[in-house]
């Protein structure tokens, strides 16, 4: 079913009436489509720790580099 825009707005609830009940609605804007009326589907959960035991951070992750100072600060004194 192709519903323009107007209709739509006065009938909104009818109209979600029927995709709860599986009908296709089609919203468009002088009879062009621009957006299909769909049932809510929520998105899963993350997944956390999926980088578990893939990924290893150095000891010396904190440690000042000098070369990356200078490239950031100049030359040092």
């Amino acid at each position: 079913m192709i519903v323009n825009i107007s209709d739509a707005k006065t009938n909104l609830s009818k109209l979600i009436d029927m995709v709860y009940h599986g009908e296709k609605v089609v919203i468009a804007k002088n009879n062009l489509p621009i957006a299909d009326l769909v049932i809510h589907k929520p998105a899963g959960k993350r997944k956390l720790g999926l980088l578990k035991g893939k990924l290893h951070i150095p000891d010396d992750i904190m440690q000042e580099d000098e070369v990356i100072n200078e490239m950031f600060y100049g030359e040092s004194l």
